[in-house]
């Protein structure tokens, strides 16, 4: 269970980089996340859900511009893998696994970043417009993150 729960928690990252960390970081702040003692307890700092809110919602924001270079391109896909890697990570060390939480965080981010890409693509067309299916991929994003927290 813990491995999909990564897993799915580096799909968010791969959907929206600042989202999976920032969910983490405020689930340790608030207690669902219990990583008091373990080397990714900074995450439940006072400073770190709020440092990475405001990162996720910025790139929510920024996301909507045509100006914003594609997911795929090296430093956006590594920022993802990084991300979900260590939001995996975190989920995993809740549970005494933080290096399975740490590859399946990563394995996520990679099939969030190149499904993500394709799906949105895709909507776009159909809706003939990119800012829907940018929304629609927001929405997801969040459902997803909240989910995940939930249940870790």
């Amino acid at each position: 269970m813990i491995f999909v729960l990564a897993l799915l928690i580096g799909v968010v990252a791969g959907l929206r980089a600042m989202m999976a960390p920032a969910a983490v970081a405020f689930a340790a702040r608030f207690g669902s996340l219990a990583l008091a003692g373990t080397p990714l307890a900074f995450m439940g700092y006072a400073w770190t859900p709020w440092i990475f809110g405001i990162a996720a919602l910025g790139e929510l924001i920024t996301d909507q511009l045509p100006s914003t270079p594609s997911r795929k391109i090296p430093v956006q896909f590594g920022t993802r893998v990084v991300t979900g890697a260590l939001s995996g990570a975190c989920i995993g060390a809740a549970h005494d696994a933080l290096v399975i939480g740490l590859v399946a965080g990563a394995i996520g981010a990679v099939l969030g970043t190149l499904g993500g890409s394709a799906v949105r693509t895709k909507m776009a067309a159909a809706f003939r417009s990119d800012r829907p299916a940018a929304i629609v991929e927001d929405v997801v994003a969040i459902a997803l993150a909240v989910l995940v927290v939930f249940f870790a």
